[in-house]
């Protein structure tokens, strides 16, 4: 899929979103993007899993940070023909809950739906190195840092696009009075 083909499939399914935004990472956006709807469509939840699990091998098991990882880790492991689980955060700290585990030297694959900071995906990887597996690479369908995260692993993302955040101080949408909406699925303290 080229840039525009993807652009295409986010303005069918809804998927970008403006105005005025608090993120997970507690920075506001005029933009959001709310890759849970392109997961509505089997369709494109198996392409963008295909671009990224392309370019992956010798994965033993993908795991991504609830919520927005949940669909995407199946989809991968899938095409990968690995084993998938979730973390899921528990009184505020990521774990693996459910009976989810690493196997002691997995090669792992973390997979998010979209990346602003990295937060999400890093706590992860911290996860995943405490249980004795490897991590073999990170992928996400949006990059929304313009490929400024650095995870320390191979990082593939299906687009790779800067959008402008602010600190809630610094947001000139803040300064306009205009309200925000949370659409995330993290509660910020």
């Amino acid at each position: 899929m080229n840039r525009e083909e993807i652009l295409d499939i986010f303005r069918e399914t809804g998927v970008m979103l403006e105005g005025h935004f608090l993120l997970t990472s507690g920075r506001h956006s005029d933009r959001y993007m709310q890759c849970a709807k392109l997961f509505q469509y089997p369709r494109y939840s198996e392409m963008f899993a295909g671009e990224i699990a392309a370019s992956f091998s010798g994965i033993d098991l993908v795991a991504g940070p609830a919520v927005g990882g949940i669909i995407l880790a199946y989809e991968v492991s899938r095409r990968l023909g690995a084993t998938n689980i979730y973390a899921e955060r528990e009184n505020g700290a990521m774990t693996f809950r459910r009976g989810f585990f690493v196997p002691e030297g997995a090669s792992v694959l973390v997979v998010e739906d979209v990346v602003t900071t990295g937060g999400s995906v890093r706590e992860v990887l911290d996860l995943v190195a405490k249980s004795g597996g490897k991590a073999a690479g990170v992928g996400c369908v949006v990059d929304r840092s313009g490929g400024k995260v650095d995870f320390g692993v191979p990082f593939k993302q299906v687009l790779s696009m800067e959008v402008v955040s602010y600190e809630p101080d610094e947001c000139p949408l803040c300064a306009k009075g205009m309200p925000f909406v949370k659409p995330g699925s993290r509660n910020l303290k």
